[in-house]
């Protein structure tokens, strides 16, 4: 009797999140349909286990797991052109959002993924528009961010936009920032609202701000070699179970976000929605990195924003 396919998933969340009920979904499709042949289990959250969050990337392409997830953004150091994904304000809305990671500009972006790693990549999750928040006043223009040390991922891009924006950008990694957050080393940080309220943030931030100045998608990645020595009707299975996936978890994804914010409601915090000058203010403080980028990559990228 042949051994069954070691499967093994993994991510940086509790199991009640969305991209954990994602991964479960994927995982329950392939057992119905394989079986014994198939061997498949979980690792929700990689932290539980005194890793960082960035460490998903070395486990998955190392072969320790099989499948993870991981917002592009740190991969960008690698993937330069994932930096484009991360520029500000590049995306008016969701439905423009997910139709450019699910059209041509995701496939140059796996492309290019794949080309400089050992991944196989089949699909993104959202992670979604971020959002300020902090412990230190409300934010209603760029001026009041003056001075405020904010957390923001390892992306150039990211930290340019902070540091034009007036606050005091420090590249973390999310087990570093929950730490320096909950210490006060550190006063602020931008995510969706989901993701705040799932790290515990909003316990320490009183201050939300609905700037919606990035939106970050978190590929799905694959240990390729495993993934490419598998059968066919396994790998067909795979790519047909992550595309349900992402279906189901952008559906959650919504529900989350709405669900956070009664959540930071009821725990005392204050969320500011920018009116469309107040909004248009932090756009135009970051203008001069996006006609940067427009040089650097071209109008034909742009266009499949």
């Amino acid at each position: 009797m042949m051994r069954p396919i070691a499967i093994r998933m993994g991510g940086y969340g509790p199991p009640t999140t969305g991209f954990s009920l994602a991964l479960k979904r994927i995982g329950d499709a392939l057992a119905a349909r394989f079986g014994d042949r198939v061997d498949i289990r979980y690792v929700w959250n990689v932290m539980d286990f005194g890793y960082r969050a960035e460490d998903i990337l070395w486990l998955v392409e190392s072969g320790v797991l099989t499948l993870g997830y991981q917002s592009s953004s740190y991969l960008t150091a690698r993937v330069p052109e994932l930096g484009f994904a991360d520029l500000p304000f590049l995306f008016a809305d969701t439905a423009t959002a997910r139709a450019s990671i699910d059209g041509a500009l995701g496939q140059r972006l796996a492309q290019a993924i794949e080309s400089k790693t050992g991944f196989r990549i089949l699909g993104w999750y959202e992670n979604g528009f971020r959002h300020i928040s902090n412990r230190v006043r409300a934010i209603h223009t760029p001026a009041d961010l003056k001075g405020i040390r904010i957390r923001v991922l390892p992306s150039e891009i990211h930290e340019r936009t902070f540091a034009s924006l007036g606050a005091t950008p420090r590249i973390m990694d999310l087990t570093e920032a929950i730490r320096g957050i909950g210490e006060g080393a550190i006063d602020a940080q931008e995510n969706p609202l989901a993701n705040t309220v799932t790290y515990d943030i909003h316990k320490h931030h009183r201050f939300h701000t609905l700037t919606r100045h990035f939106y970050v998608s978190r590929p799905i990645f694959l240990h390729r070699a495993a993934f490419d020595a598998w059968p066919a009707d396994l790998q067909e299975a795979m790519r047909q179970a992550v595309a349900e996936s992402v279906a189901f978890q952008r559906e959650q994804h919504i529900e989350e976000e709405e669900a956070a914010a009664r959540t930071i409601a009821a725990t005392g915090g204050g969320i500011t929605e920018l009116d469309a000058s107040q909004h248009g203010a932090f756009v135009a403080a970051v203008r001069p990195i996006l006609v940067e980028a427009r040089e650097l990559w071209g109008d034909a990228l742009f266009r499949l924003a």
